[in-house]
Order: structure tokens, then sequence, then C-alpha cells
């Protein structure tokens, strides 16, 4: 395999971007022109001793926003761990540098929109969770990599990777069609890594959780649902676990998604809005490409529901329920799962009952095992895919269920667990797996929902606790605010950053500057207004308690009438994305 430089300088000068591989037997460096764009290779002694010098740790890619293109790089890595003899890097900072020496060519309101496209891209790359590794393809699943052709062992890290997981590949796009340049990047993924050295019974092995975020229909909770026309899910992430033990290597994949037909759930104002099915569109037609790539990509499916069977959930489980059976694939099993009523009143030992359905199927899907000489042993035919109604909490708690079971068997294959021992009666190392399995569920919700998971108290320390479900009440608050005040700014960066929206190099004018309906300022107001009124006159009261009554009626009235409008009229309240149509979002 081709791979790509670990490190680099970037020497700045008025005229071009010198970026200088470092490293042993490295010589080459790319100039980049800061005029006409344009990226050649060259060498060292073509930089200018005028050059202002700094490291950089590898680089994102272009962006094009108002001012003019713009380079993108990693200023700061932080080692993750060694996967399979491979060093994986977690990026922490970022630098956006601007190609144009100034922007006093603007207008006052073209600066304004590129100072907020700027404050998106970082909004972005703010977002915690981005990986690379320069020589080894983190894109993919160890049994994809086990199953490929000589040709693809011969590509570069961007010629092989896994489109759906690439976040920078919009950033990448001038990189891509000049192979000379391929050394000078690789694909970057967003979602969760995390890597350990344990030990059972004196047998130290490494223990590693995997998790992709797809940037395919990528998104916030409530703006992104459902599937796209190409059969892509919202919130799609491939989780793959994975042991390294004496030259032997494991892995298990899980998968979750939203539930694949077209259905939304916009914010409202409302604490959980009403999820609304589409009628009229050809849920069946995206749902085949969604089982039809998953079988080809995973095998067999197993699909487990965990969203609530009554409510304003039903509709959904009973929808997606027919549309499986109207399949008629015998590759796709459907399993519904109410997660709420089977575990309700703490009753958290029920998942056990999920667990146990599940057991032959899963021990029918294996697992993935090579062993020290790098025969492949077994390979996994199948995987479960996962979700509830945000594919993040619930999800979570059945996937670590699920990878625990598929470890008890790797690991006594491996000869690191005693016949009849079990994993959970490791404590130190059920103490890793635990807060692992919940640092993961806390990354992903991070990225979706903008708060950290729901129910992780459970998979820390299985059990449900009282701090947990009052921890779970402040991140609900939360995520409240953020769906309905700032996930339209945060879908915007994204759409932004992955190339769904393109800032046109011709017509400079966005749709940044949507003017807001009258309610959207005078209604607030009038109801600020109106309760400040009514407590005034509850503190500061009449000559008569008639009198005071009749006031605090008044004013109280306007103020919940004026309350009910504006929730009547939730969607002019909310913060709405504004770069991409709003019919495509639904």
């Amino acid at each position: 395999m081709a791979t790509a430089y670990e490190s680099f300088n970037l020497h700045t000068t008025p005229e071009r971007f010198f970026i200088e591989a470092c490293g042993d037997g490295a010589n080459d460096v790319l100039a980049i022109d800061r005029v006409s764009t344009e990226m050649t290779l060259t060498v060292r002694k073509d930089i200018p001793p005028s050059a202002v010098t700094r490291p950089v740790c590898g680089i994102m890619g272009t962006i094009r926003l108002v001012a003019g293109m713009y380079l993108i790089v990693i200023t700061k890595k932080k080692k993750v761990g060694d996967l399979l003899g491979h060093l994986v890097w977690k990026a922490v900072e970022f630098d956006v540098i601007s190609y144009k020496k100034t922007v006093l060519h603007l207008t006052d309101n073209q600066m304004q929109d590129n100072k907020t496209f700027l404050s998106m891209i970082n909004n972005v790359l703010n977002t915690d969770g981005f990986y690379f590794a320069t020589d080894y393809d983190l894109t993919h699943t160890l049994q994809r990599l086990a199953n490929t052709s000589p040709e693809f062992q011969e590509m570069t890290l961007l010629e092989r990777a896994d489109q759906r997981f690439v976040w920078n590949g919009h950033l990448l796009r001038d990189f891509m069609t000049q192979p000379e340049l391929h050394k000078f990047a690789y694909p970057v993924v967003h979602g969760y890594i995390t890597m350990h050295s344990c030990c059972i019974n004196g047998k130290i092995f490494g223990w590693n959780i995997i998790s992709r975020r797809s940037c395919f229909r990528a998104g916030v909770r409530y703006y992104v649902r459902g599937i796209d026309s190409e059969g892509h899910a919202a919130n799609f992430v491939e989780t793959e676990q994975i042991i390294q033990y004496n030259g032997s290597k494991a892995s298990f994949v899980q998968t979750r998604g939203s539930i694949p037909f077209y259905w939304s759930q916009r914010p409202n104002l409302k604490y959980k809005p009403k999820p609304q099915i589409s009628k009229n569109t050809n849920h069946l037609d995206a749902l085949q490409r969604h089982f039809d790539s998953q079988i080809i990509t995973y095998g067999k499916q197993v699909i487990l529901n965990l969203i609530n069977q009554k409510g304003s959930e039903k509709p959904l489980e009973l929808a997606f329920s027919k549309m499986v059976s109207s399949l008629g694939n015998g590759m796709v099993k459907y399993i519904a799962f109410d997660f709420h009523k089977e575990c309700s009143r703490m009753r958290w030992h029920r998942l056990q009952i999920l667990v146990d359905m599940v057991a032959e199927m899963q021990d029918e899907f294996g697992y993935f095992l090579v062993d020290a000489d790098g025969s492949v042993i077994v390979q996994q035919e199948g995987t479960f895919r996962s979700n509830c109604m945000d594919c993040l909490d619930r999800t979570n708690v059945v996937q670590s269920l699920l990878a625990r079971r598929s470890l008890q068997s790797q690991l006594q294959r491996m000869g690191v667990l005693h016949v009849g021992q079990r994993v959970e009666e490791q404590a130190d190392f059920e103490k890793v797996y635990k807060n692992a399995w919940a640092d993961n569920a806390n990354a992903c919700a991070k990225q979706y929902a903008g708060t950290g998971a729901l129910k992780t108290d459970f998979t820390r320390t299985g059990k449900r606790t009282h701090v947990g479900l009052l921890m779970d009440g402040w991140n609900s608050m939360i995520r409240y605010y953020k769906n309905n005040f700032s996930d339209g700014f945060r879908q915007d960066s994204i759409d932004l950053f992955l190339g769904n929206y393109a800032v046109d190099e011709v017509d400079m004018s966005t749709p940044l500057h949507e003017p807001k309906d009258w309610k959207f300022l005078t209604l607030p107001i009038i109801m600020v207004v109106a309760f400040s009124m009514c407590i005034i006159c509850l503190l500061m009261a009449g000559d008569t308690w008639t009198e005071t009554l009749a006031y605090v009626l008044f004013w109280g009235t306007a103020s919940v009438v004026t309350a009910g409008v504006i929730l009547f009229n939730g969607r002019d309240f909310v913060d709405a994305p504004k770069l991409v149509q709003k019919e495509k979002l639904d």
C-alpha cells in the first residue's frame, strides 16, 4: 500500500503555500499557488528563505468560501494507540487559512457571509471525533481488508477508502484528481476510536472499538431522519470491535441507522415532535436499495427495532415491519423489541430476553478471525442492524451487550479465557469495557444530538441509577434547547463541510439572509411583556383584591394565549437550516 507522509512543514509566502513532507527519505514539496489555486509538486530548494514556516500534522483539504479558497490543516494530533502495528491518531486542532491576503475586495454583506461560513467550518472541526492513520486504512473493517485483491492493496489510501466514511472527501476533491499528490493527504474518519491494552489470566491482549460515522445523509438529530433516494440512512454508524492477541486478530461488526424509509420529525418547540411518515414517496424502493447495499457489504441482516410499540412511535414500528415483510427477502429478518416497555421501572435485567432471543442468529453470523499465520479461520456472515428513534441511547446499550457476547467466544477461542470463565467476571477488564462503550455512546450522541448519551449509567455500571436518571433529565433539557435553537446552524455547517452546499464562484449571493416572519420578533416580546406584567401585578397588589385579580387574569391570559400561538406556529420560531432546501431535509 502506498502510505502517506506523516508530518509536514508549512511554508507561507504572499504568493504560495509550500507544504514540505518531513521524515526519512521525504523530498517532495507541494506548492499551492494562492492566486490560480493550482497544485504542483516541487523540491525543497524552491522554497524561498523568506517564507514563514511552521509544522503541521496533516492536510484536511481545501474549500471555497465567499472570500475565495481556504486551506484546512491539522495543527495538533493525539496518539490513540497501535492497531496491528500501525499508529492511529486523533486530530484535535485545526487551522483554516485563506489563500487571499485580504478580504477588502468584499462588500460588507459578503464579509459577514464569509465570517458565518468560516464559523460553520470551525463548528464541524470543533466537533470531537476526527481520526486518521498515515499507513493504515481506517475506513474498512478487518474482514473487508482481508478480502481484497492485490491491485487494491497497491492503491493509495485515498483511492481505496470507503467513501461512506471519508469525512474530508469533499475537501480533498482537488487532491483526488492528481495521483501524485495522494501522499500529502489521507482520509479522515469521524466517530469514535478507543484502544486498550488489557490483561486477563496474565495474558495481554489489545481490545479496540472503532465507530465510523457515515458522511452520506449526515446531519443533526431532528433535521436528518429516515432515508434518501440512494438508500442512505441518517445517522448510519458502523461499529467494529477488534481483538489482537499473540499475532491473531478478531473483529465483530454491528451497524446502526435511522429507520430506513421516508419519515421526518422536524422541531416545532414541542419536547418530542410527532414523527411524520411521507405519504407521497415510494418507500419500498429506497428500503430495498438500503438493504441491497447492506447485504452486499455485510451479509445477512437482522434488524433490531428498539422503538416503542405504542404512542407516537407505534406508526413507525408498524410501517417498518410491514415494509420488511413486503421486501420478501430471506436475507433480512425483523425483530421488534419495545425497549422502554420491557425495561420500565428499572427492570434492565430484561435486556437479557433480547440477547437470548438473537443468540442463535449471532452464533450463526459468527465473527471474523485470523490466526497468527494470517490464515482466515472464520468470517462474519451477517450483522445486527439496530435502531431506536435516534439510534443513540437504546441502540448503544444493546450493541454493547451483543459485542460482549461475541467477545466471550473470541477470547475463549484465542485461549485468553479459560473454559467456564465469563468476561463479566473479570472485574478490571469489565470496568474498561463498560466505560469504553459508554464513551462510544457519548461520542455518537454529541455528534448527532449535541449532548452526551442517555442511559450511560447502565452501560458503565450494569445497573440503572437515580443519579443516572437525573443526568438523563439534564441532557434531555440541553438536547431540547439545541434541537430547537441551534441545530439549524449545525446542520448548515455539516452540509457546507461535506459539500452538500457549495459556495458559487460566480453568484456570491447566499441564502444566509432569509428574512424572518414578523411573528418571530413580535410574539415573543408580547409574551415576555405580558408575563412580566403578571408578576408585577402579583408583587404590587392594587387597592383591592378584585382589582389585583383582574390585572393578573388579564396579563396572565395574554401571556398564555401568546405562548399558545407561538407553540402553534412552532416551526417559525426554531433555528432551521438555510443552505439546503427544506424539501431535501424532509
